[in-house]
């Protein structure tokens, strides 16, 4: 599948024909690169307006085509959003798993913490992309699902730690959210403020995770009234 892009492509003596007779140069688009073109222009967009805010007449216009191509290439808006989705819960989730290499559990927990900030501040747009709710997303695109899936690799880490220090390690995957989901929810707020620094971000974080950890109670009870 060809696609055609128009681009100014007169020579010197084209441009002074009168705008009527001047014909203009089509430059050959292939089907890859036309979709690479739409999902880089959809992830901008969408980043910024959102999936309600974000219309197929935009993306159009933005890739200097008709809107039944970008039908052609994704049956409409839901479809691309879908694709720039997927593909931002693969980098992260591909850049979290990655960076968890060390043996000793804190340095684990600072690892996971850098790979989520790395990700914040090299993938903005995307990072944008997927803290935001949309109709598409559902059960198996939302942040929360790819939260989960992160947390899902660190629950065997934790159920062996479990194990070892005399905790219930049916528990582990409990924690794991709990421990992926502050860093998350950290991540979106230091997306606006930028401060402090990330590794600062990073070691406060640990921090307070290692040494919750670290002061466990293998049998937490309520110190308050309600009980159930």
């Amino acid at each position: 599948m060809i696609d055609d892009v128009a681009t100014d492509g007169s020579t010197s003596s084209e441009k002074n024909r009168p705008s009527s007779t001047r014909r203009t140069r089509r430059v050959r688009m292939t089907g890859k690169e036309r979709r690479e073109q739409l999902l880089d222009i959809g992830r901008i967009l969408f980043a910024d307006k959102g999936f309600e805010g974000t219309s197929v007449e935009e993306i159009a216009a933005r890739a200097g085509v008709s809107k039944p191509v970008v039908y052609e290439h994704f049956g409409g808006k839901e479809g691309l959003y879908a694709v720039v989705v997927d593909r931002e819960m693969r980098q992260l989730l591909d850049m979290v798993t990655g960076a968890l290499t060390a043996g000793h559990p804190r340095e684990l927990l600072e690892q996971a913490a850098f790979a989520l900030l790395d990700y914040i501040e090299t993938y903005t747009d995307g990072f944008r992309i997927l803290v935001r709710d949309s109709p598409v997303a559902q059960s198996t695109g939302t942040f929360a699902s790819l939260i989960s899936d992160i947390a899902t690799q660190v629950e065997d880490i934790l159920g062996l730690e479990f194990k070892a220090r005399g905790f219930d390690p049916k528990l582990a995957p409990l924690y794991a959210q709990a421990l992926v989901g502050m860093v998350a929810l950290t991540g979106q707020w230091w997306l606006n403020v930028r401060k402090p620094k990330k590794a600062e971000v990073a070691a406060h974080l640990v921090n307070l995770a290692w040494h919750g950890l670290e002061n466990l109670e293998s049998r937490p009870r309520l110190i308050g009234h309600r009980k159930s």
